[in-house]
């Protein structure tokens, strides 16, 4: 029988989980999204994360999550914005584990405390049913152009109710 993960700890991203988290970044897009994008797709997807000095502005510059199993981290998700989910990622070993639910549920509660009224997230056609299931609703197809190669994605929007309004 499987041994269960220890429950994951959340905490706010620090500079020094850029490498770490271009690890988990990399090793998710290149061991999870083989059905739904060719090698080259995914070389040119994980390469944003090679400048490494870039690629830590860009988790400074947004409200950025980690979550945590002993300290390590195993994912992260940020919100750009108020409204803009731009990065969710978890290590393959820990996906399907509730990893990703947990740190989308944190990101919900904070854009809400921010006042945002809707989320919305370009989900990358192997993460359209984990958002799906979140509550998000499919908007418009997207092509988009890394190097030389292009990738589809999904514009999707979730409206926020406000605590205590009408449903």
């Amino acid at each position: 029988m499987a041994q269960a993960m220890p429950k994951p700890g959340l905490r706010p991203f620090l500079p020094a989980d850029g490498p770490i988290l271009a690890e988990i970044f990399r090793a998710s897009i290149h061991e999870l999204t083989g059905e739904d994008y060719s090698e080259g797709q995914q070389e040119a997807w994980a390469s944003a994360a090679d400048d490494e000095e870039a690629w830590g502005r860009r988790l400074a510059d947004s409200l950025t999550l980690v979550a945590t199993v002993s300290g390590s981290p195993i994912g992260f998700i940020s919100l750009k914005g108020k409204e803009l989910v731009d990065l969710l990622y978890v290590h393959p070993a820990v996906a399907g584990q509730g990893v990703a639910a947990m740190l989308y549920n944190a990101i919900e509660q904070l854009a809400r405390a921010r006042g945002a009224t809707a989320l919305t997230v370009d989900a990358s056609d192997t993460a359209r049913d984990f958002f799906q299931k979140q509550g998000f609703a499919a908007q418009r197809r997207n092509t988009v152009i890394l190097g030389d190669e292009w990738l589809g994605n999904t514009t999707m929007k979730k409206t926020l109710v406000a605590p205590g309004a009408a449903s």
